[in-house]
């Protein structure tokens, strides 16, 4: 990557509004589909962290050697946050920011409701 044209990533924020408010509190099946579509574009997962609150919300960090994927979820209001950054530091890696957003999108087939891209 030329330093003169390196931008160190896109960091990518959404809120979505979920129907389905069984997905907003089952902290397991977000992980195990995380860990399929880290697998799918071969990101290196470091390490995790979940916590699971009274009402069956969560947050979870999961932290890549690329970056992070994280996760907030508030059934109460039938929503969820997420943010996906990923670093450009050995291929730019902005196309794949947007596939697991919209990865993420289609698991809990949510709807945007707030999205911004944030180029570091």
């Amino acid at each position: 990557m030329d330093q003169n044209t390196y931008s160190p990533g896109l960091h990518k924020l959404v809120t979505l509004q979920v129907e389905n408010i069984d997905l907003l509190m089952n902290s397991s099946s977000f992980i195990v589909f995380s860990e399929k579509v880290i697998q799918e574009f071969e990101l290196e997962k470091v390490g995790i962290i979940t916590h699971n609150f009274e009402n069956n919300s969560f947050t979870i960090a999961i932290c890549l050697k690329e970056s992070h994927i994280c996760i907030h979820t508030w059934p109460e209001f039938m929503q969820l946050t997420l943010d996906v950054y990923l670093c450009n530091y050995f291929k730019d890696n902005t196309e794949t920011v947007r596939e697991i957003v919209e990865k993420f999108v289609e698991f809990f087939e949510g709807e945007i409701i707030s999205k911004h891209e944030i180029f570091r």
